[in-house]
């Protein structure tokens, strides 16, 4: 009969995904992880994945968080979260990826200093003329 540690070594190292997200540090709480895959933000190998679904090394992640989106390879597994150093030698982002996050980043910076913001808070006068504005 084989022990524990014969029967680990001969079949591949495989862990659920949102553990795995949870320990690279993408999701603050595994539960975080969980509503992520439900709400179909994270894709394995260009399709969705249930939350107990087992990743291996060599799997490629699509994952969306805000506005941004990572083409990501599983490099390594960990059971345990750690600092984040340790957690981003678990996967290697793509570089198109890096690429194409960094450009929408621009797009959206530059973007950004067209939307005219109001300098200060309404005060109660102009807040009261909102709401009955809002009303009609």
């Amino acid at each position: 009969m084989k022990n524990k540690a014969e029967s680990e070594t001969n079949t591949p190292p495989k862990m659920r995904v949102d553990k795995w997200l949870w320990a690279a540090r993408f999701f603050k709480t595994r539960s975080l992880a969980k509503a992520a895959i439900e709400g179909g933000k994270i894709q394995l190998d260009g399709h969705r994945v249930k939350v107990s679904k087992e990743i291996s090394v060599g799997d490629q992640l699509h994952i969306r968080q805000g506005w941004d989106e990572k083409v990501i390879g599983v490099v390594s597994l960990s059971h345990q979260r750690r600092g984040a150093p340790q957690a981003q030698q678990l996967y290697k982002e793509t570089s198109e990826s890096v690429e194409k996050r960094e450009a929408e980043a621009a797009v959206r910076k530059a973007a950004g200093g067209m939307i005219d913001r109001p300098a200060k808070r309404p005060t109660k006068k102009q807040r009261r003329q909102i709401h009955r504005f809002k009303q009609v």
